[in-house]
């Protein structure tokens, strides 16, 4: 059977775009369930009717670390508080997990690969509830996605502010349950950049980071001083915290700290990964930017961007950036020879009205 195979990053799903009051849920990044329900039904439909299709969801699927708990952000994660977390972002996208229903009753699969924000996904209660809820038991990879000479990863295991402990993805030492292990950037996320969000909402949505902050020193001056100095306060208290769930080197926080971008750029990673002869194609998300580079002996590096909004102070691409982006698989008919990444854009079907991000 023919095949081909979509992979998909950094969608950020939250509790949905209204709260249970009908307040505008600031908070929410996505907005595009019934695009996502017309992308997948496009893919399983007449030109690629006859296709089995796998769905690749590349890691901060879900966006449980903007997700409050009783209304509160959490560093104290247990696998009760996530199971809630992921119930309130099911019922507040239900178009999108009717999509998945829809997509896997057709025969075709969906894998999960875990993200920094969804890194929830590791516990089980939380892994079967989503199989409940899509009807159909899915894959999970926890770090690494390999097949057929590709390598998929979300790509925060390549940032020092974001990687996660292979080793102990859970703390269970003197608790009375299991945790899980954040790294850093969860805590510099949950602590310092979640108090700011509420005030102005696009902060980390925001690309390159030198330019917002000249920006911000120019026309929110006060406001960026006291940002920065609440910035520099932190990661002294991180330095010298003695808690143990913070456990980080004085070179790996210096490190942190003079990273020049949020968004970084992983094609040194790939690069590197590219080295075995046994790959041909990387695949990241994870930096919100898409990209295409194309190394020698036919090696390829995709990132997928995101589907949330980005806005931009590059003078080639000034203002709010909403692309669709994801990159598509496919293989040969006569199954010679190796599979091929195409970067796409999805642009959804014709509409005369939608509603208006804000």
């Amino acid at each position: 059977m023919k095949k081909i195979k979509l992979v998909v990053s950094d969608l950020h799903l939250g509790a949905g775009r209204f709260l249970a009051d009908g307040r505008l849920n600031l908070l929410e990044e996505f907005y595009f369930d019934d695009r996502f329900a017309e992308f997948l039904h496009y893919y399983t439909s007449d030109v690629w009717a006859d296709h089995n299709v796998e769905l690749i969801l590349n890691g901060d699927i879900f966006n449980f670390l903007q997700t409050d708990y009783k209304g509160h952000y959490l560093t104290v994660i247990t696998e009760e508080i996530t199971l809630n977390q992921v119930e309130r972002i099911v019922a507040g996208h239900a178009t999108f997990f009717k999509a998945l229903k829809k997509f896997v009753a057709k025969g075709h699969e969906v894998t999960f690969v875990v993200g920094n924000h969804d890194q929830g996904l590791l516990w089980p209660a939380v892994r079967n509830y989503i199989n409940e809820v899509i009807g159909k038991n899915v894959r999970y990879q926890n770090i690494v996605y390999y097949f057929d000479g590709v390598h998929i990863e979300h790509g925060n295991m390549h940032e020092a502010a974001n990687r996660m402990d292979p080793r102990k993805f859970f703390l269970k030492r003197d608790l009375p349950e299991p945790i899980l292990n954040l790294p850093f950037g969860s805590f510099f996320f949950i602590e310092y950049v979640m108090k700011i969000k509420h005030v102005n909402p696009h902060v980390d949505k925001v690309r390159p980071f030198k330019s917002m902050m000249r920006w911000g020193l120019i026309f929110q001056t006060l406001f960026t001083f006291k940002s920065s100095a609440t910035l520099v306060k932190y990661f002294f208290k991180s330095i010298f915290s003695r808690d143990p769930r913070r456990i980080w080197t004085f070179r790996r926080l210096l490190k942190i700290f003079f990273e020049s971008a949020i968004f970084p750029d992983l094609s040194d990673s790939a690069r590197r990964i590219l080295k075995d002869e046994r790959l041909h194609t990387v695949i990241f998300g994870h930096t919100h930017v898409y990209q295409y580079r194309q190394f020698s002996n036919d090696k390829e590096y995709f990132n997928t961007g995101t589907w949330t909004e980005v806005t931009s102070l590059d003078v080639a691409s000034l203002g709010r950036i909403t692309k669709l982006t994801y990159v598509l698989i496919e293989y040969p008919e006569d199954e010679k020879g190796r599979p091929r990444g195409r970067l796409k854009e999805w642009r959804g079907y014709h509409r005369i009205e939608d509603d208006v991000a804000v």
